[in-house]
């Protein structure tokens, strides 16, 4: 595995909708929230965090609103609606699922 995993589109919109089941966060939280819960296997570039978060607003996954941050800097926070919620368990069911059949295959002898 390289030092940075890639991250599929579809891929990187599930692993956002669960960073922000978590709590609303702005686009650099979201990348080390990732980071941290993937013990650093995972670092998202913003060249591929922000077109995600756009993607996921212009869904109605996600709604985002200007805030001050932590450091007294404005950012965009981002939250999940209530079909973002649900897309998520979606999600997370048909991954795990595909996970699962995944694993079955490479257990086979």
């Amino acid at each position: 595995m390289t030092e940075s995993a890639d991250v599929r589109q579809g891929n990187l919109d599930l692993l956002i909708l669960k960073a922000l089941s978590l709590e609303p966060m702005h686009g650099w939280g979201i990348s080390q929230r990732l980071q941290q819960l993937s013990d650093d296997v995972l670092q998202i570039p913003q060249g591929s965090l922000y077109p995600a978060l756009q993607r996921l607003e212009r869904r109605g996954l996600v709604v985002a609103t200007w805030e001050q941050s932590d450091n007294n800097r404005r950012a965009r926070y981002y939250r999940l609606t209530a079909d973002g919620r649900k897309r998520l368990a979606t999600e997370r069911t048909e991954w795990l699922r595909y996970v699962n059949a995944v694993h079955l295959i490479l257990q086979a002898r």
